[in-house]
């Protein structure tokens, strides 16, 4: 029996069988009752309800995901107890110039550089985004916004629990608002990092391949910093122009640089000299930091650059949608003309 035969003898069947008389009595009785048609209209949720559910969601998944943060976090503690201890009580000695220097470079560049760890977790949640994105749920903006404010509780906790152990056990300045601004860039440079992330999940969803991606991005910042090499001694072509620049380090070093030594006094072990040396000729001249601003532009900068590559990131996801449909139409009228000649070679032998 063919198809089209097969579906006859079940209409046939259900048309003389008893359950078509009792759907028939049930419709029958559902239309003698009346009443008003009960129209069913879907409404889109609010952005700010989006917004609002997407980052609670993600709040609870951050919490319950212990690769996420909680790890990140025992881990930020046990270095900073073994930087604290390393560096502890530093001093003001000449030598401590030194040993400021390598470990407030250490809390902005090796610090944050783990940042890099939350990866694998937001690359699931970029695949739950791209599923339901599709389903038409909600927007890349909503998505966007959620992540970044369901992470800035876990960030502000790590900046500030192991932030403070490092601090206060070196014994850099005491003051309240030394510290405030210390965790500041700490904060601003881990939500930097992570919006380096998310460019690069863009880009490579692969989590190995996107880490290794990250990794070497940060690393070459890194050593355009200003502090493996000062800044003018970093080669001019593409180092130190634009690099140099481009580096987020820069800013963060700058800025832990003037928050600590402007304001102190070191004996002076060099001869010929003053017995004395200031805060501020020790940025000049022995890190040689740009003293024509202070160090509230080097977080604005680094807050400017946080919300730039949330953008690029927002950029880079809405250029992907519009662009995919205009590649797989590409792909699809390439393979046109080998459809129609595969037709008509099997019309031909058909022919015959």
């Amino acid at each position: 029996m063919t198809t089209v035969e097969n579906i006859d003898a079940l209409v046939a069947s259900y048309k003389s069988s008893a359950h078509m008389d009792k759907v028939t009595r049930q419709i029958a009785d559902i239309r003698g009752t009346g009443g008003e048609v009960v129209k069913m209209e879907g409404q889109q949720p609010s952005f700010l309800m989006q917004s609002f559910v997407l980052t609670k969601r993600s709040f609870i998944n951050m919490y319950r995901d212990l690769g996420y943060y909680w790890l990140r976090f025992a881990i930020y503690i046990a270095l900073c107890l073994c930087c604290g201890t390393i560096f502890y009580d530093i001093g003001h000695s000449y030598g401590s110039i030194q040993a400021r220097g390598s470990m407030l470079m250490f809390v902005g560049a090796f610090l944050t550089f783990m940042a890099i760890g939350g990866f694998p977790s937001f690359v699931e949640d970029m695949k739950i985004f791209g599923r339901e994105r599709l389903n038409g749920h909600y927007g890349v903006s909503s998505f966007v916004i959620a992540n970044t404010v369901s992470a800035t509780p876990y960030l502000l906790l790590i900046s500030l629990v192991p932030g403070a152990m490092a601090y206060y056990l070196v014994g850099l300045q005491r003051s309240f608002d030394h510290f405030a601004y210390f965790a500041l860039v700490l904060f601003m440079t881990m939500m930097l990092v992570e919006g380096l992330m998310m460019i690069v999940a863009s880009a490579v969803p692969d989590f190995l391949m996107g880490i290794i991606t990250g990794a070497g991005i940060q690393g070459v910042m890194m050593l355009n910093g200003g502090f493996f090499r000062l800044p003018h001694d970093l080669p001019k072509p593409v180092w130190r122009y634009p690099m140099y620049y481009v580096a987020f380090h820069k800013y963060a070093n700058q800025g832990f640089y003037k928050n600590e030594f402007l304001g102190l006094t070191f004996p002076n072990n060099q001869a010929g000299g003053a017995t004395t040396i200031t805060g501020d000729e020790i940025l000049r001249e022995y890190w040689q930091v740009e003293m024509g601003y202070n160090k509230w532009v080097d977080l604005a900068v680094l807050f400017g650059m946080v919300i730039l590559y949330r953008v690029l990131f927002l950029a880079i996801m809405k250029l992907t949608e519009k662009a995919k449909p205009m590649v797989n139409g590409l792909r699809f009228r390439r393979t046109q003309p080998s459809v129609h000649i595969a037709d008509q070679s099997f019309e031909a032998n058909g022919a015959k």
